[in-house]
């Protein structure tokens, strides 16, 4: 077999001239396998409400984006193909309208139950239409999610909590199982999808008291009461939807106690067979456990320390696997970067594409979600920024949508990842990060996302797989997924340009 060496040149300086000229190896080994990929994916909340009644040619665009896997003539690719899209199931503020106590509008949502119980499967119209897009586009996994059980099972009639106090009482807790049943059927007989996921739990970790947006806390104790109830109802209704849980808040809170008591200890508490709120052994369960990377992805030696604690602790429970399920660049980051203002172009998503590779490459994510698919606000929350306008407006890419198309439409379902190692890695830190990926149809990913203001040149071998016909996509100011030279010739130098994210594409 040969053994693949990936030879880089890293410049350290502005120009070749002044620079050290410092060659990294990197080795590829495609018979060190890690993680299988489930999906990649984003969710409609809150602005497909809106968006999806749109006029058809800019939503379908926005779809386009978001799902396609076409290609032009000349091989640029025309979306990023994302492989799971996450519905949120509203818990009925927007029927309430001002008295809901959610000031935002945009943050309201519908819910398919109305005021007098009778089922209306004409609300969320604009999610549908969005849920269909993307069955058309060839998306075959879909998860529905909870920010809140429906107004009329809380206990103060909101979508929202009081005193930071879980918002439903146990005994309400079958009734909410039931709840989710007709809306999984009824999505099913109304537009012909049929979830594979139902998240009812969202960041129970959080007070969601002050009216910003849908949202309840849990304690560990409630969150294993409610699952058991939803579990047992889906056995008896013959549902395959798997539950997943519980979305904490925060990576950490799945293996340390945190600051909320209660809260913490997620993926021991879940799945380990000597606790007392396991939840393991029921069928209905996905056996994976998914958290957020909120506030946990700065500075950079911390963010990596974390997820090397959230893996050891997940490798300790057989077969478990962890999913990423929620991300978006808030907060101000240890001064790395601010959530606040928009940012269409590369800053943003190079810092975006780093999370991406911490949370594949180190926690061994095998799935990784993003927030908002389309937003209306000026914070670096959404792959694709609209106006807020509920019936028409403007519409714009941003370079983080491209740069998650890195990952998301050349790592596919059922994909592996592969061993790299760097032999100079300290040195190198965040400033070039590389992770591979072996694809079911024996294609192979190779990402590289390269922090630099310069240049890197690398020079591609490889072991227990002979790598051929590699094309490069790269996002940078200069392009999106801009397709290089077709069938790159590996034992030749291949230029990965500054401030890039870089796809190298091929047959194995």
């Amino acid at each position: 077999m040969r053994q693949i060496t990936l030879l880089l040149w890293f410049f350290t300086g502005a120009g070749i001239a002044q620079a050290q000229i410092k060659p990294v190896v990197v080795n590829i080994d495609a018979a060190i396998t890690h993680q299988t990929i489930r999906n990649f994916g984003a969710s409609d909340a809150w602005s497909c409400q809106y968006v999806g009644n749109w006029p058809d040619v800019k939503k379908q665009q926005m779809a386009n984006w978001l799902f396609g896997m076409d290609t032009t003539a000349g091989g640029q690719p025309q979306g990023i193909g994302l492989s799971m899209w996450r519905f949120n199931i509203g818990a009925g503020s927007a029927q309430q309208g001002n008295a809901s106590g959610i000031k935002d509008e945009w943050r309201r949502a519908e819910s398919f139950l109305e005021k007098d119980s009778t089922w209306n499967w004409k609300r969320q119209a604009g999610q549908l239409w969005f849920l269909q897009a993307a069955k058309a586009s060839g998306v075959q996994q879909f998860l529905a999610f909870l920010n809140s059980p429906p107004v009329q099972l809380t206990k103060n009639g909101k979508a929202f909590a009081s005193g930071g106090n879980c918002n439903i009482d146990p005994a309400k807790y079958s009734a909410l199982a039931a709840y989710l049943v007709q809306v999984l059927n009824g999505v099913y007989t109304s537009a012909g999808i049929l979830f594979n996921y139902i998240s009812p739990v969202n960041e129970p970790q959080w007070d969601w008291s002050d009216g910003g947006q849908e949202g309840c806390p849990y304690t560990n104790e409630q969150i294993s009461g409610l699952v058991r109830s939803i579990s047992s109802t889906f056995a008896d209704k013959g549902l395959s939807t798997k539950i997943l849980l519980p979305e904490a808040g925060q990576i950490n809170y799945l293996y340390e106690k945190g600051d909320k008591p209660g809260k913490g200890e997620q993926t021991n508490t879940f799945f380990d067979p000597h606790s007392t709120g396991y939840l393991g052994n029921l069928p209905q369960v996905q056996h994976s456990i998914a958290a957020h990377s909120y506030f946990t992805t700065s500075p950079y030696n911390k963010a990596v320390q974390m997820r090397e604690k959230l893996a050891a602790g997940i490798a300790n429970i057989t077969g478990l696997e962890y999913w990423q399920s929620e991300y978006c660049i808030l907060g101000d980051n240890a001064g790395e970067i601010n959530g606040s203002k928009k940012d269409l172009g590369m800053e943003a998503a190079l810092y975006l594409a780093g999370v991406i590779h911490n949370d594949l490459a180190v926690a061994n994510a095998a799935a990784w979600q993003y927030w908002l698919a389309i937003s209306p606000y000026d914070y670096k929350d959404g792959l694709i920024y609209i106006d807020k306008n509920k019936t028409d407006g403007q519409y714009h890419d941003s370079k983080m949508l491209w740069a998650m198309g890195n990952y998301s439409r050349f790592i596919r379902p059922g994909a592996r990842r592969v061993q790299v190692t760097v032999s100079d890695s300290a040195a190198l830190g965040k400033n070039l990060l590389i992770s591979a990926y072996k694809n079911i149809d024996n294609t192979i990913s190779i990402v590289v996302v390269n922090n630099s203001a310069a240049a890197v040149d690398i020079t591609l071998h490889c072991r227990h797989a002979k790598l051929s016909r590699v094309r490069s996509y790269t996002t940078s100011d200069q392009g999106s997924l801009a397709p290089g030279n077709t069938d790159i010739t590996v034992t030749n130098s291949i230029r990965i340009p500054a401030r890039a994210v870089v796809t190298l594409a091929g047959k194995s």
